[in-house]
């Protein structure tokens, strides 16, 4: 074999290994942000006040960060790109997300989080014209059945029609995100992640405004000083927020949208980790078996990848 071939080789090897890095460590912080902002909704914050606090915070943060680390200018092209993946796809996502913490249960909510590969295969079909391997998709349905094992053992009695309307609302969030991935995953292989993300954080912004209204009446401003809040608070803005979006640019731009939206099936699995660290859950050996199997799925999704690159 060539010398120039195996440094490709190495060079796709490696590029994959980070990838996959990146995503991983962003669906950590994902998956751990749905218990912590359970804690937040309603007591502290509303779920509106916590949209704010992650689209505000975050644009701000991705503006300083402009200052320190190089960037280049986008090009007029993107734009409407960057509009409709801030405007639609992050502020609708953010914002469905945490109004589903009004009524659902977390762990609801994490199961349901599965669901952007789904969307993001099906519209790379239909609006792409994009060839899906077998082993994709069966990679893709086992990870699905090992994320429904995690939702039936965690979950107990009986749904209510608010608990309904939360994971309608979680459901409608998974597929902005899903477009959020699509729509922007060109711009996201042409420039660096603060050139582009903090464009598409200023455009989510613009909704965002209309929501600022009774952000002052947050309870977290008007009770006595407590650590707990609002060290909640400065986990969802800095790490699911400002550090995982960060990382998700340069991890599609290694991987691609459709294996970025398969590391959500880690999400429940956080989440269940995430409740028991918290004493807010007990972990039994089924949702054990069930990890091992959203493993497989993603292994086995990896696989289809390597083989079609």
């Amino acid at each position: 074999m060539p010398l120039t071939d195996t440094k490709h080789d190495q060079g796709r090897l490696g590029g994959l290994l980070k990838g996959n890095l990146f995503i991983l460590i962003s669906t950590i912080f994902f998956g751990v942000n749905i218990p912590v902002a359970k804690i937040l909704i309603p007591e502290w914050i509303s779920s509106v006040d916590l949209t704010v606090i992650r689209l505000g915070g975050g644009c701000i943060l991705m503006w300083l960060a402009s200052i320190f680390i190089k960037t280049e200018p986008v090009a007029r092209h993107d734009y409407l790109r960057i509009f409709l993946g801030g405007a639609v796809g992050l502020f609708m996502f953010m914002y469905l997300f945490n109004l589903s913490l009004r009524y659902a249960d977390p762990i609801d909510v994490s199961i349901i989080m599965t669901f952007p590969p789904m969307f993001v295969i099906l519209i790379g079909i239909i609006f792409q014209h994009k060839r899906t391997s077998w082993l994709e998709i069966l990679g893709v349905a086992v990870g699905f059945v090992g994320a429904f094992l995690v939702i039936v053992t965690q979950h107990s009695g009986e749904k209510g029609s608010d608990n309904m309307l939360g994971d309608l609302l979680a459901l409608a969030s998974t597929l902005c995100y899903a477009f959020y991935l699509v729509i922007l995953e060109g711009p996201m292989h042409r420039y660096r992640p603060v050139s582009m993300l903090r464009w598409v954080f200023l455009m989510s912004c613009l909704p965002m405004l209309f929501l600022l209204p009774s952000f002052p009446e947050a309870p977290l401003f008007h009770r006595s000083f407590s650590w707990v809040p609002w060290a909640c608070v400065a986990f969802v803005l800095i790490c699911p927020t400002f550090l995982a979006y960060f990382l998700i640019n340069p991890a599609e731009k290694l991987i691609g949208s459709e294996l970025v939206s398969i590391y959500q099936y880690f999400v429940p699995v956080v989440a269940t980790i995430a409740s028991v660290v918290m004493g807010l859950a007990k972990i039994h050996w089924i949702q054990c078996l069930a990890m091992v199997i959203i493993v497989a799925g993603m292994l086995m999704t990896n696989k289809a990848k390597q083989r079609a690159s």
